[in-house]
């Protein structure tokens, strides 16, 4: 007998989402806009596409909270790398 933990929908949805981010990536990647900023919204759109793909096709959604904190220490720690570098690439300019 085969049982099915989790439905389909969901990982449809998350894969739609994420086409659709692509296909945002790639607009934004052609705006004409200053390159800080261009690399700001590709490395934000990056970094939630990291997160569904974490969350859903990685389980980290099913799974115990403890493992979510486990794993967001180093997103939370690439945030503010991310911030404090693009301060510093401002104030370079």
């Amino acid at each position: 007998m085969k049982t099915n933990l989790h439905p389909k929908r969901p990982y449809l949805q998350v894969f739609v989402a994420l086409a659709v981010m692509t296909g945002i990536e790639v607009f934004a990647a052609s705006l004409a806009v200053e390159p800080a900023l261009r690399v700001f919204i590709l490395l934000g759109l990056a970094a939630f596409k990291a997160s569904l793909v974490a969350l859903f096709f990685m389980h980290l959604r099913y799974d115990h909270r403890f493992l979510a904190v486990v794993g967001g220490f180093p997103l939370l720690l690439a945030l503010v790398m991310l911030v404090i570098l693009m301060i510093d690439r401002v104030n370079l300019n």
